[in-house]
């Protein structure tokens, strides 16, 4: 007879571990670069429809069929079978098939910016079809692991592990993006485009992972499994929290500044490591496991990148690989029975290194086999023109993924610098005034000189104001990209340093003639300087001549505006309008 409360509670944490897909789609899309975003969402989308459909076909029954001599279930083909508990066969089935699509979707961060699409596509159907089912059914389906005294609670390497080593196997496979490293083995920082779409994708996941957890109790029946999902709560919240936290003051002190994507991946490192044990440490063991997971993540991805030279956008090898294979060995070590800090021996412990080695061992050999097979076929690897160009166009003939997306700043795009010039919209078939210009000689007598100032965003309007004191009223502004050189001042990403940062700032051009330039200069040095790094810079150029394009007027006078001869010109032309209309 099945259980309401138990159905509800299955069918719950398979929408919540579903929306994972979401998250880990927002933070490989953050820790790339925006032209490759569409390409990486495209990605996210298909492991888990492919997955999906291969999981149905193949992988549920090598995973949960019967048992053959505790190595692999016996294929049930399209689930026909009887999986029912407390929970119909289809809730079950539609949850296990979400778990599978997350070991899917981790590889697609590390290969990230440079892998083929129909390979992707090839590599999402053969895990999710034979690679994770068979593990998977050592740990979760009767096998031999479960059968040994393994315990991952909720996949800690039956998922992540999985999902980690697979994806280190393919950014090895891949190789490092262009630009990742130098002649002698440097590395170079490639910055995400967008960390607030990276951190967005971290909450997702911390939120998600309750479900993951939490809800891999499969029921809410009785006081036993109430406390223990509770618990689970707790314990996976506060690996995270430490873990965090912990990533935050390492990164302050080793980079002099607590670096932003390495605390994010921490987050996850500490969710990734809880989820073997969740239901059997204490709420101070997860802490501890949070606190070695954070320094994993640090060291981890550091020598990943710098002594192995894997090339992993996103930390997927680290978070999900790394964190994976230590949280399951640390419940050896820190479950509160048969952990070897409670008095429970070594025993355990040998288990869970056991079991971490052998579906090491197992994901290393098919997905190496898997890997050089797609590349011996369709090739894995884009071209080098499709790679600097972008995958988003070259892929999927996108222009960009945020083609309606312009960069703009406010206090820019409130300012056109000509409102004085009164703006008339009118229909194509309406005649428009037209007036032959005067001409009139460039003035010899007046200098003109042309102040561009480079600032951030955020002094614009400052420099707007006092610029409007000393009566200029026309200016040019620009968005643009740049950076400046501090010597002994350095930044790090991700534990690179980074040599140069193009970062996003204003460009103020003004041309001067009456007002002088001395005077536009130090007004601007007044309003800008603080003393800090990032001021700007003010360069000052010789202008040959100048044209006013209404009145053909030249130099000096093509910089003056008479108000008397504008009112004139908008009286002709609504008189001209009103004509027309009689």
């Amino acid at each position: 007879m099945y259980s309401s409360v138990d159905t509800i509670w299955v069918l719950l944490g398979a929408a919540l571990v579903f929306f994972m897909q979401a998250g880990f789609a927002m933070v490989e899309t953050g820790f790339t670069r925006a032209k490759n975003a569409g390409n990486i969402i495209m990605k996210n989308t298909l492991d888990f429809t492919i997955g999906s459909i291969a999981f149905w076909i193949l992988g549920f029954g090598l995973m949960f069929g019967a048992t053959n001599f505790g190595l692999v279930g016996t294929p049930d083909f399209f689930v026909r079978g009887d999986y029912s508990s407390t929970v119909p066969t289809m809730a079950f089935f539609i949850f296990q098939t979400v778990f599978s699509a997350t070991a899917a979707t981790i590889v697609s961060g590390a290969m990230a910016e440079r892998t083929k699409f129909v390979s992707y596509c090839i590599y999402s159907l053969m895990i999710s079809a034979l690679v994770y089912p068979v593990s998977g059914h050592w740990i979760w389906g009767g096998g031999w692991l479960s059968n040994l005294g393994f315990h991952d609670f909720a996949g800690s390497t039956a998922v992540h592990m999985v999902g980690g080593i697979a994806a280190f196997l393919g950014a090895k496979a891949l190789g490092p993006r262009i630009g990742k490293y130098e002649k002698d083995g440097k590395p170079n920082a490639i910055l995400g485009h967008n960390l607030t779409i990276g951190a967005l994708g971290v909450f997702i996941l911390w939120f998600c992972w309750f479900g993951f957890n939490g809800t891999s109790t499969v029921s809410m029946t009785g006081d036993e499994a109430i406390v223990s999902a509770s618990t689970i709560f707790v314990t996976t919240n506060m690996a995270a929290a430490v873990a965090t936290t912990s990533a935050m003051i390492i990164t302050w002190i080793r980079y002099k500044k607590p670096d932003v994507s390495m605390t994010l991946n921490a987050s996850l490192g500490g969710l990734v490591a809880i989820t073997a044990g969740c239901d059997v440490v204490s709420v101070a063991g997860a802490a501890a496991i949070g606190l070695i997971s954070s320094l994993i993540i640090i060291f981890g991805i550091e020598f990943l990148d710098k002594k192995l030279k894997i090339d992993d956008p996103v930390g997927a090898v680290a978070v999900h690989g790394m964190c994976g294979a230590a949280g399951t060995v640390m419940v050896g070590i820190f479950a509160l029975e048969g952990g070897l800090i409670y008095g429970g021996g070594t025993g355990m412990l040998l288990v869970q290194t056991a079991g971490v080695l052998a579906v090491g061992l197992w994901v290393l050999a098919t997905m190496t086999t898997v890997f050089k097979a797609i590349d011996v076929t369709v090739g894995l690897r884009v071209s080098e023109e499709e790679e600097i160009t972008g995958l988003d166009i070259m892929e999927h003939g996108l222009i960009s993924a945020y083609a309606d997306f312009m960069p703009a700043l406010s206090a820019v795009s409130s300012y056109t610098g000509y409102a004085q010039t009164p703006i008339h919209i009118v229909r194509n078939e309406e005649p428009v005034l037209f007036e032959e210009p005067t001409k009139s000689k460039a003035s010899k007598s007046a200098k003109l000189t042309k102040i561009v100032i480079i600032i951030n965003q955020n002094k614009f309007q400052a420099l707007k104001e006092a610029m409007n004191k000393i009566e200029i009223t026309g200016m040019t502004v620009t968005n643009v990209l740049g950076c400046g050189v501090q010597k002994g001042y350095h930044e790090y990403y991700r534990g690179v340093r980074v040599d140069m940062n193009l970062l996003p700032k204003i460009q103020v051009e003004i041309v001067v003639s009456k007002v002088p330039a001395r005077l536009v200069i130090e007004k601007a040095k007044e309003v800008l300087h603080s003393g800090g790094i990032g001021d700007g810079k003010i360069f000052v150029y010789d202008v040959e001549n100048a044209v006013k394009i209404r009145t053909g007027e030249e130099g000096y006078d093509a910089l003056q505006d008479d108000d008397i001869s504008l009112e004139e010109n908008k009286i002709k032309f609504n008189e001209k309008v009103l004509t027309d209309v009689v």
